[in-house]
């Protein structure tokens, strides 16, 4: 009778012993993983987690998950060192001076400059290879002579006008890149870029180059999926499995154009890539076309540096000052997919979103001029 008795104040102390541990550690688990939860919550939900443990360990190792995705670091905009002309990864000198969109405009206290400058179409240097009315900017090892070379030839595809099948699709890894809402000479630092609003980001902009390429017969679709959130990382390796379902559902695709936005800034202020076409202020965009290094297992991006060059020429030959030089360089971007798969940054963070849209309606139109031409030949 007696062991019994020690036995139950035994087990009883233990039991207590477990619930105070339990209890510490889902207060120390959701204030790390939820420091939004309030007492009340955070009552709820130890008392839950008393009554089913699993369910309440699931819901921690959740949050936790999606605490940890808010957390990574989104990569910061470009920083422009203009007596280095490789900073900014891609950035070339402006043709003039950065100016400020309106200098009468009163900043705001708190607010940053948000200045606008046209960069060049055609860069000068060893690093610069002619494209018609336009230049490509080669940081590989490859010659200039046989970026040259191979550019002469047409690309390595031929679109089918007004099929019924699809042959351009558009995407987005970084779906959520968005752009300043009104024109000001300022912007509110606490405007990260970031937009999941498909009708304020670059999906929008991508929409606008759908609608010029259906209208001329070429069958295009877009995915809108959120590729960069709610975690940034591992934004290519979900967009690239987004594009091999699209490839392997329609085989009749023979372009993938992953469009993207720039972002630029110097000494804290943000800088937007502008001309003036027709009147009206448009952003100027820039495409990116991958080399293989040995080690990205892209046999054919050279093919891709065809169409790339072709494309570019289209565009400044109908639009001059759209465009900034092609970048030739060792990136992947899911460029192996097809050899007609290129990224295009349209606009920065600094541009508005109509002058994106403006611009993407023009390079689509230069799209659609060297896609019918080759389309022709078939």
């Amino acid at each position: 009778m007696g062991c019994t008795m020690r036995r139950s104040r035994l087990e009883k102390l233990i039991f207590g012993v477990m619930c105070t541990v339990l209890v510490i550690a889902v207060v120390g688990v959701t204030t790390l993983a939820a420091p939004s939860f309030s007492m009340v919550q955070a009552a709820t939900f130890i008392s839950a987690a008393l009554v089913a443990p699993k369910q309440a360990f699931e819901t921690v190792t959740f949050l936790w998950d999606v605490k940890e995705e808010q957390t990574e670091v989104v990569p910061a905009a470009q920083t422009v060192d203009e007596n280095d002309l490789s900073s900014g990864w891609w950035t070339e000198m402006p043709t003039k001076e950065a100016e400020p969109v309106n200098p009468s405009e009163e900043i705001p206290e708190g607010m940053g400059l948000l200045n606008e400058v046209q960069y060049p179409t055609i860069g000068e240097g060893q690093l610069y290879v002619a494209c018609g009315a336009a230049s490509i900017k080669n940081v590989t090892e490859v010659s200039n002579e046989e970026v040259t070379q191979e550019i002469a030839n047409p690309p390595d595809f031929a679109v089918e006008l007004n099929s019924s099948e699809p042959q351009v699709l558009i995407m987005h890894t970084h779906a959520t890149e968005s752009y300043e809402s009104v024109e000001h000479s300022w912007y509110d630092p606490a405007n990260t870029g970031r937009n999941t609003d498909t009708s304020q980001n670059v999906v929008a902009v991508g929409a606008e180059m759908v609608s010029v390429l259906n209208a001329a017969g070429i069958n295009t679709i877009q995915d809108a999926t959120l590729h960069d959130y709610p975690s940034y990382n591992g934004s290519y390796e979900r967009s690239k499995a987004t594009v091999e379902s699209y490839l392997q559902k329609y085989p009749s695709i023979k372009v993938v154009l992953d469009v993207h936005r720039d972002a630029i800034e110097k000494e804290g202020t943000r800088i937007k890539p502008i001309c003036s076409i027709g009147d009206m202020k448009s952003a100027q965009v820039m495409i990116i076309c991958g080399a293989d290094n040995g080690k990205m297992n892209m046999p054919n991006y050279m093919k891709n540096l065809r169409f790339a060059a072709v494309w570019q020429n289209a565009m400044e030959s109908a639009y001059p000052g759209l465009t900034r030089p092609v970048l030739f360089d060792y990136r992947n971007y899911n460029q192996q997919l097809t050899t007609g798969s290129l990224l295009i940054e349209v606009g920065g963070h600094a541009n508005t979103l109509e002058e994106a849209k403006y611009a993407a309606r023009m390079a689509a139109q230069g799209l659609v001029t060297c896609l019918t031409q080759y389309a022709a030949q078939k």
